[in-house]
């Protein structure tokens, strides 16, 4: 089963604050992630992983009445956005909500775990394509 694990931020100012911690904090934090996606590719578990750029730098976009893209932004209105998340294919839910536990305990910039919440859910499969 395929699920993807959704890291969630703060929006903050529009910008990843983790950019302002100070360097070895930000060291450990993605020794922590890049720990995580080893272990994954090694367990056969990783399919994919991708960080995203922050809230400040997004669009909302929507079909305007010629079909035209229209653009809001440069953020959508909400508490927290989407960081990046990754899609694993485990035998269980309980893995997968192993594995973002695990994603959750990433140090902080005062290099406590941050204990963030990891969005999980289930990835569906299209049906099969008719030939």
């Amino acid at each position: 089963m395929k699920y993807i694990l959704m890291m969630h931020m703060p929006r903050g100012t529009g910008e990843w604050e983790i950019f302002g911690w100070p360097p070895e904090r930000l060291q450990a934090h993605m020794e922590h992630l890049n720990g995580i996606n080893r272990e994954l590719r090694e367990a056969g578990e990783w399919v994919e992983v991708q960080a995203l750029t922050p809230p400040g730098r997004a669009k909302l976009v929507r079909a305007g009445k010629n079909g035209e893209p229209v653009t809001d932004g440069p953020f959508a209105e909400a508490k927290e956005f989407l960081a990046g998340y990754w899609i694993v294919e485990v035998d269980t839910p309980e893995r997968a909500y192993q594995i973002a536990a695990k994603a959750s305990a990433a140090p902080g910039p005062d290099g406590a775990p941050l204990n963030m919440a990891i969005e999980v859910r289930q990835v569906m499969s299209a049906p099969a394509a008719e030939v």
